[in-house]
């Protein structure tokens, strides 16, 4: 599990012994780029599945059922280009031994995340202060094409508050990576 605050980045290495890798979370171009480099690395580029975004209870349904390992799970890919979410579009398989989980809300102390702390045999957050978070954010707005004002205002109306209760609610995670 690799989680943090929005704009705090993704765990770009690791070391992935040989075996089946599913990744779940967002549509960060830079961490699917990462990961399926690392994984290629590894020699199991092609067992890679990148998900799409789940949300809430969503999510912890189907980190449940991957958790099993009893089937394969369909889950969503989130479509940059549309600015929406496909539902079923990639398949995690029962196979996947090592299953890479990001996401913003994963180690928050509240429901339905604390559901799925038992799913995890090993957590990371990524910590980042929070201005260089608000730097991130804006540029982040700003390559989609906002105006500056825009992308600061997008950035501290909706992502910094999220960004400060992940911080500030998570539980502690096994390892914390400066970033």
């Amino acid at each position: 599990d690799d989680a943090g605050a929005t704009g705090a980045g993704a765990i770009a290495r690791a070391a992935i012994p040989d075996a089946v890798l599913a990744i779940v979370g967002p549509d960060d171009e830079r961490m699917r780029s990462g990961l399926e480099s690392l994984a290629r690395h590894a020699g199991i580029g092609s067992q890679v599945v990148f998900t799409g975004m789940l949300r809430g209870e969503d999510k912890a349904a189907a980190l449940a059922r991957i958790h099993s390992g009893s089937s394969d799970v369909a889950v969503p890919v989130f479509d940059r280009s549309a600015d929406l979410s496909r539902a079923g579009a990639a398949i995690i398989s029962s196979a996947s031994r090592i299953v890479l989980v990001e996401g913003n809300y994963l180690l928050l102390d509240a429901e339905p995340w604390q559901q799925t702390a038992r799913l995890f045999d090993m957590t990371v957050f990524l910590s980042v202060p929070r201005e260089i978070l608000e730097q991130r954010l804006v540029r982040r707005w700003l390559d989609h094409g906002l105006a500056p004002d825009a992308a600061r205002t997008r950035a501290l109306s909706n992502d910094i508050p999220n960004a400060l209760l992940v911080m500030e609610r998570s539980r502690p995670a096994d390892v914390v990576l400066d970033n």
